[in-house]
């Protein structure tokens, strides 16, 4: 069964904001009209002839003729209009001028030569630059005059192309053919281009956007889109939006977060019929994300807190005089301001439809699956009766009740039916949804069915079909889903090449959730930017925009009666521009792909073949795949691969996992204490997770590991490979006076083989793929960051805000025990020349992000502390590095997630040799530091910030590094200790040496650290 927490219901009202903003308006209604229309009768027209950009009429202007018009000019690789177009009719000896179009308060001029230009249809143009006073954006304005009446454009600069293209088209009441360019702007434009973004994304554009990704089972996407509408939206719109964040963050596994923020979101839904039933919805999924049924139901069976007056005809979707009256007093979020959008009665039905099916989850879940039958029923009729099934939007929670729907058929011995079920399924979201996790889902549960019913080939072909259908792109929420596929893989024990390469392509849709909201974070960071890389990106993402808009007014306009007759020419002209569209998204792509700051962001996959072919002799490729009750681990090398079922569920792993841990680092009263290694734990591990490769894997010369789940917080070199080294440690704990921290002659994994951590299998083939840095300087060490006294600006700032309430500020304590430079200062002293070293007062936030040559280091060593978790846990998290104070008051004495993100580094290592900064965090880190479900695993965070920022491997620590014998200063100082060696043996070497020593035998000594990337690139001298 599908869980429901990947299903949250869409109110349409998002979906008419989308159609109203980009002019796909719903067919028969808006744009019913054939090309061959006058463009002076049509709400909506192309302009040029590639599909890029479009012009959509407008409300008229107050005091406007009844013949004036006014478009707005949408572009798909804006978020915003780019420009407006004007046709007006000048009262008798007027002649409209810039005031006119522009506002008052603009200068403008012009260049002579291309002042009187011509266009089709217009024998000449006023052309002018305008800038409002005291403003840097700069606008252009034409204006022309044909048969009594004024043709005016004005918009960015970098669309002059569509600008004139529109106006052409308006002055000759046909559509002008001619290309307009993406455009890469100058700076000035692109800070328009930002701030236009900016400015769409976060009100109603957002909501909409959230709720298409939502549908479609990109909840991390959806998450930041939902956060953005509640940040800038009022009132109802907020309210809505900050529900749908709180049950994105359950979908996530981030159940205090959501918990949080339903409890903020109760006042407003008290006030209204509609949110009232969202609220209640939602906090009955949240309680079934907890598998938490029975909670569930209580939710559920609780009435709205208000009520529709005439609650009997919202029921018939009848309005009555009582009704009508509330609904003209509701906010146009949730009535309705767009005319195309469902009535409040259509969307009310339709959450009273999901009301349905979730009792129906819950209680099959309970066990009483004959009372959930009758509501899986109620609620896919009413999902039939409003507007007579045809609401796209739901398509995908129809579905899925007809996925339940085939499981109770299943289960009561009707297996055609449930067949014909499923199938049903499949054919609406391909309709409606291709492509997405959401149709994935529906066809793995037919496989899933398939494999239940013993029909093996008919399995495999439907979920290599998934895949194959993927094309490498990450669908997170199939994982609940796949276990049959798994299964079927690996029956019989250990399998070979081809079951691995399956299993491998299938593992890789599987991105966790840490990773997904770690991308997406990054992807917000990257969005914001003004270099090519971001404008690139932001081309990208509303070229995808563009092209779903398109793809489903498409669908809309082939669903009504008689299509190909009646919208036959409109049909044909959509397409076309649905074809352009994704031919300029793919062309974008591709340049893009060169940017590593994208795929930071990307989550491609790649075939197994593919990554063995960059393997080189020696090397082990190992990648461990969690699904809910069973784990896999695929090992591959360059001739061979095979795949296997571990010996421990993932429950299992992770109590290891703790068990260990809870042996080497553990934080009481604000001291870092450890205890004795549980060795035979660390045996034990090994042997589950690698029996069938336990031999082969110390020989390796190289292995990289992919982990997931619980091991994403330990790091693999500490496992033991023999039973030997258990049984002599526990030989010589059984002499008088033994020294439990002694672990001398111990058969570490990491003892003979250099050891890296891989975040995925792409990024791995790009590390290694990548050129050395360019840079010309060796090292730059950064660190010991100066306390803040009680005269220092940074503590005044710090201290008058908390003491005025603010209680998401870390408190000035945390900058009284910094990190000593020695270690920067021996690590520098390794180099000949070409370094530097900041400290105290020079290492601050700001100073990191103004060096005019940070580029030019191909080495980057930080050495301070890294915060991982939030302040409080009720505040929202700032992963971030400690640094020293800037007098200046944009300092903050951190250098955050995002800032790094944005540094221009090219370097080869990046050294993190910080408290934690790969490891365990508090629940608020999770959802910007990138972290697994419930908010245990900050791995992907800053390594990733760095990676994206021109990193190509990081070194980080997996628990806080100690202080004690010089340990950490000794194991960073090693690693430079002989040229010419690759980063992973030169941190073997530099850990064998403590692991030889006993004072630092004890794992928490030379262990933490985490080679990141490809530790078979040389490291930089």
């Amino acid at each position: 069964m599908k869980h429901p927490r990947l299903f949250p219901v869409r109110l349409a009202a998002g979906a008419a904001a989308a159609l109203a903003v980009f002019g796909l308006a719903a067919p028969g209604l808006a744009d019913s009209a054939e090309n061959s229309v006058s463009l002076s009768l049509r709400d909506t027209f192309p302009i040029g002839s590639n599909g890029l950009c479009e012009a959509q009429i407008l409300s008229p202007e107050p005091g406007a003729g009844l013949f004036d018009r006014r478009y707005a000019v949408i572009c798909r690789d804006s978020a915003a209009p780019v420009g407006t177009l004007w046709v007006v009719k000048p009262k008798a000896g007027d002649s409209p001028g810039p005031a006119r179009f522009l506002g008052e308060g603009h200068g403008c001029g012009s260049d002579a030569a291309a002042r009187q230009a011509a266009l089709p249809g217009l024998a000449a143009v006023e052309r002018l630059t305008c800038k409002r006073d005291g403003s840097i954006l700069a606008t252009d304005l034409l204006i022309a005059g044909r048969a009594g009446r004024t043709f005016a454009a004005s918009g960015l600069t970098a669309y002059s192309k569509a600008l004139e293209l529109g106006l052409a088209s308006l002055a000759s009441d046909e559509v002008v053919p001619g290309t307009v360019e993406i455009p890469l702007t100058s700076t000035t434009d692109a800070i328009a281009f930002a701030r236009q973004q900016a400015e769409a994304i976060a009100g109603d554009q957002a909501l909409s956007e959230a709720y298409r990704r939502s549908n479609a089972g990109n909840f991390a996407e959806a998450s930041e889109f939902f956060a953005a509408s509640a940040a800038a939206l009022a009132g109802p719109g907020a309210a809505e939006a900050q529900l749908n964040e709180a049950l994105q963050q359950s979908n996530l596994g981030n159940f205090a977060e959501g918990r949080r923020l339903f409890a903020l979101t109760r006042p407003a839904a008290a006030s209204s019929p509609l949110l009232a039933r969202l609220q209640r919805n939602y906090e009955g999924m949240d309680a079934l994300n907890q598998r938490q049924p029975a909670r569930a139901l209580a939710i559920l069976d609780t009435p709205p807190a208000v009520e529709f007056a005439d609650n009997d005809l919202a029921r018939s979707l009848t309005i009555g005089p009582a009704l009508a009256g509330q609904l003209a007093s509701e906010s146009g979020r949730i009535t309705s301001e767009y005319s195309l959008s469902l009535t409040p009665l259509e969307r009310a039905r339709l959450l009273d439809g999901q009301h349905a099916y979730l009792k129906a989850t819950a209680l099959r879940q309970l066990g009483r699956t004959d009372e959930a039958t009758g509501f899986l029923r109620a609620a896919n009729a009413a999902f039939g009766e409003v507007r007579g099934g045809r609401v796209v939007s739901v398509a995908w929670l129809r579905a899925q009740v007809l996925g339940e729907l085939a499981e109770v058929a299943e289960r009561e011995g009707r297996p055609a039916e449930a067949e014909g079920l499923h199938r049903s399924a499949i054919t609406l979201l391909q309709a409606t949804y291709p492509g997405t996790p959401v149709l994935g889902s529906a066809k793995a549960q037919l496989a899933g069915f398939y494999a239940r019913a013993g029909r093996r080939d008919d399995a495999l072909g439907l979920y290599r079909g998934i895949i194959g259908d993927a094309e490498g792109r990450a669908l997170p929420s199939l994982r609940g889903v796949m276990t049959p596929y798994f299964a079927l893989l690996t029956e019989g024990g250990a399998a070979g090449s081809d079951a691995a390469a399956d299993l491998f392509a299938a593992s890789q849709l599987l991105q966790r959730p840490g990773l997904a909201q770690t991308q997406a974070a990054l992807a917000r960071e990257l969005s914001e930017g003004t270099d090519e890389a971001a404008q690139l990106f932001r081309t990208a993402t509303n070229l995808g925009r563009g092209i779903e808009q398109l793809r489903i007014a498409l669908l809309e306009l082939e669903s009504l009666p008689e299509a190909e007759t009646r919208q036959a020419t409109q049909i044909a002209e959509r397409r076309t521009r649905l074809e352009q569209l994704q031919a300029q998204q793919s062309e974008v792509l591709t340049r893009l792909a060169a940017y590593p700051r994208y795929r930071a962001v990307s989550g491609a996959g790649i075939a197994l073949s593919d990554l063995q072919a960059i393997l080189t002799e020696g090397e082990a490729y190992v990648k461990l795949v969690t699904l809910e009750r069973e784990a896999y681990v695929v090992y591959a090398t360059r001739d061979s691969a095979r795949v296997w079922r571990t010996d421990a569920s993932p429950k299992q792993i992770e109590s290891m996992v703790n068990q260990i841990r809870d042996s080497i680092a553990v934080v009481e009263g604000g001291q870092v204490l450890t205890y004795p290694f549980d060795i035979a734990a660390a045996r034990q591990l090994y042997v589950k997770l690698f029996a069938p490769v336990a031999d082969d894997l110390p020989k390796a010369r190289h292995v990289v590991f992919e982990p997931d789940g619980a091991m994403l917080k330990l790091p693999i070199n500490l496992l033991v490979t023999d039973d030997a080294s258990v049984a002599a440690y526990e030989a010589r704990m059984k002499v008088k006076d033994a020294d439990e921290y002694d672990f001398r002659g111990t058969k570490w994994l990491g003892r003979q083989t250099q050891v890296s951590t891989a975040v995925a299998a792409a990024a791995f083939r790009d590390v290694r793929a990548s050129r050395p840095s360019d840079g010309k300087r060796a090292y730059l060490g950064l660190g010991e960051n100066a306390p803040i006294g009680n005269a220092t600006p940074g503590a005044a700032r710090t201290r008058a805000a908390l003491e005025a309430g603010e209680k998401c500020l870390w408190s000035p304590n945390i900058w009284a025990r910094p990190v000593k430079a020695t270690e920067l200062r021996e690590a520098a002293a390794r180099f000949s020349s070409g370094t530097q070293v900041l400290t105290g007062a020079a290492f601050t936030d700001t100073a990191i992000q103004a060096l005019p040559d940070l580029s030019e280091f191909r080495i980057l060593h930080f050495a301070t502390h890294g915060l991982v978790t939030a302040p409080q846990p009720e505040c929202p998290p700032r992963p971030a590095l400690l640094t020293s104070f800037d007098a200046s008051a944009g300092s903050d004495g951190l250098l955050s997630f995002g800032e790094i993100f944005d540094l221009r580094i090219d370097a080869d290592l990046v050294i993190l040799s910080a408290c934690d900064t790969a490891g365990t965090a508090t629940v608020g880190a999770t959802r910007e530091a990138g972290v697994t479900s419930g908010g245990e695993f900050a791995l992907d965070g800053l390594v990733r910030a760095f990676v994206g920022a021109g990193g190509r491997t990081v070194l980080a620590s997996h628990w806080p590094v100690p202080d004690d014998f010089d340990a950490t200063g000794r194991l960073v100082s090693g690693l430079f200790a002989e040229d010419g060696r690759s980063t992973a043996e030169a941190l073997r070497a530099s850990q064998e040496a403590l692991m030889d020593s006993a004072e630092t035998s004890h794992p928490f000594y030379w262990s933490a650290f985490a080679v990141v990337g490809d530790g078979a690139a040389k490291l930089a001298r």
